[in-house]
């Protein structure tokens, strides 16, 4: 009961982290303008996203664009597309590798074996969160070294944006739920190879053991 309880829990926590990696991959909000001036009263603010630009309107009106050119990009921002696209891509292949030995379904019907598979899926979840975790804490570090650096001009400063405060509660969910798939094997499923014991040698009529164990 307590492991079919914490592959529930892994299962969902690891199904809203995927989610979320989605959604991070999506948003436009890695950076955003940063407002260091005496003048807080912009006409404008800025974000900058993994596939477009936004500008967004004092009157609240925004406008898009797609980025032209994957190879005009900053290495940072290449890097976090391709591993937060792996990291989606291996949600749903745990996704699917997890329901496959859910001890609720019956797609492999030896215990021993579904408990393996689900240990699989948890450890394809952690992967996953770490994968999304390497492009948020770069770009993250990247951000506040601009934002310190004398050298750079205030209009291009950027602050972290909502997307990557997302990524990082989808990489906590993605690594905690893998973590409860990997410790959800059952007692029973421990061991793959039952235990045989030997008959017990019978007594005959007179007291002496019966010949026939005998060679």
């Amino acid at each position: 009961m307590l492991s079919a309880c914490l592959e529930v829990l892994g299962m969902g926590l690891c199904l809203l982290g995927s989610l979320l990696v989605m959604v991070a991959c999506g948003l436009p909000m890695w950076k955003v303008t940063a407002f260091i001036d005496m003048n807080i009263v912009v006409a404008q603010t800025l974000w900058d996203g993994l596939w477009m630009s936004c500008v967004v309107q004092s009157t609240g009106q925004m406008q898009c664009k797609m980025h032209d050119s994957m190879l005009a990009l900053s290495q940072d921002l290449q890097t976090a597309r391709a591993l937060t696209v792996i990291s989606a891509v291996l949600g749903v292949a745990g996704l699917v590798v997890t329901i496959a030995g859910a001890q609720c379904t019956n797609c492999i019907k030896t215990e021993s074996v579904k408990a393996k598979v689900v240990n699989a899926g948890g450890v394809v979840y952690i992967i996953s969160g770490l994968l999304v975790l390497v492009p948020l804490c770069w770009m993250a570090n990247n951000i506040i070294v601009d934002f310190y650096n004398p050298d750079v001009s205030s209009s291009k400063k950027r602050e972290i944006g909502a997307a990557i405060y997302i990524g990082w509660a989808a990489t906590a969910l993605l690594l905690l739920g893998g973590t409860l798939l990997c410790c959800s094997c059952p007692q029973g499923a421990k061991s793959a190879y039952p235990i045989k014991y030997a008959p017990t040698k019978t007594i005959s009529a007179n007291g002496d053991f019966d010949k026939k164990h005998y060679v």
